[in-house]
């Protein structure tokens, strides 16, 4: 029961579904698909809606999927946005098809992460005039791109302020040097305060003009960027707000997530049941085992946080399950 404006305690399922949407946004993404419908009618058509998927995180849980369970995933979750998603965080987007359809309904976009995607130069030029309202991008490890789709975001996404633009150092093994992408960034994105080009193969003198041309930049990432050397006398005199991180490494960049991801195991051990679109999930639940596999566990994929257990107060169910 919740108590209303005027003292007197109402039922939970009599709140309004933007308040509903608010309060199950703080849950995991399992609980929110496959607990809160079966409470009853209302929570089931809060969930259905969409006040809880204007932040989409499924990022760890990308990394782990199958292809076709991740596409089914991501057509569902952006449906119920309604074109509400402000966020929209997943690893691995392996079609082009896909990314239109994040394009079609990006008009309250602000925030796009995209590591590991296998999108291209030719598609991101296309694509990229319908993303203008994204202020964050993460295209870390993605290949096949290049300065051409660097320049290409800047184009158009003009309120850009961050770019998180992170490689590994296998994958640019094979390249002498990525200072054009360092020359698009500062040819199409001025108004960034806050950039990542770790173990980018950049010089000096790409990330000169990087700083004579983005102003306003506040943090610059450079780990594993070896042959770039900047006079500490320059920086303070012309850029004293600049906080510069690296060349020299000073932690573990990232390992264990990149050796994490190059298979489509789960250790988990547990089977979820999903709710379809459209069913009444309160009086008939319909299974889709399409994407909860029976050893295809759900780890980390949630909307605002991740880890941690707890009780439902209202259901009583316990997250992560006893075995």
């Amino acid at each position: 029961m919740a108590e209303g404006e005027d003292g007197e305690e109402r039922a939970w399922e009599e709140l309004f579904p933007d308040a509903l949407g608010l309060i199950f946004r703080n849950l995991s993404l399992q609980e929110i698909l496959t607990v809160i419908p079966r409470v009853c009618k209302s929570w089931g058509r809060a969930v259905s809606g969409p006040y809880c998927w204007q932040e989409i995180d499924i990022e760890e849980w990308s990394q782990r999927c199958k292809p076709e369970q991740l596409d089914q995933m991501l057509h569902m979750l952006i449906a119920r946005s309604s074109g509400s998603v402000r966020r929209l965080s997943v690893s691995g987007l392996h079609t082009e098809s896909m990314f239109s359809f994040i394009a079609d309904h990006a008009g309250s976009l602000q925030r796009l992460e995209l590591p590991r995607s296998e999108i291209s130069d030719s598609i991101v030029e296309i694509i990229a005039p319908r993303l203008s309202n994204i202020t964050f991008l993460d295209v870390s490890y993605c290949r096949k791109i290049g300065a051409r789709a660097i320049e290409a975001f800047g184009k158009h996404c003009k309120s850009l302020v961050s770019l998180r633009r992170r490689m590994h150092p296998l994958e640019v093994a094979d390249k002498v040097c990525q200072d054009d992408e360092a020359y698009a960034i500062a040819r199409s994105m001025p108004k960034l305060h806050h950039l990542e080009t770790a173990y980018l193969l950049l010089t000096t003198r790409g990330v000169l003009e990087i700083l004579s041309q983005c102003r306003d930049l506040e943090y610059l990432d450079l780990r594993g960027c070896w042959e770039v050397k900047l006079d500490d006398k320059y920086l303070k005199e012309w850029h004293s707000g600049l906080k510069v991180l690296g060349p020299d490494i000073i932690d573990c960049y990232e390992q264990n997530c990149w050796d994490e991801c190059s298979d489509y195991s789960d250790s988990s051990v547990y089977s979820w049941e999903f709710m379809e679109d459209g069913e009444d999930v309160y009086e008939g639940v319909s299974d889709n085992d399409s994407i909860w596999e029976a050893e295809q566990g759900l780890e980390g994929l949630e909307v605002r946080f991740y880890g941690g257990g707890f009780t439902d107060a209202v259901t009583g169910f316990d997250w992560p399950p006893s075995p």
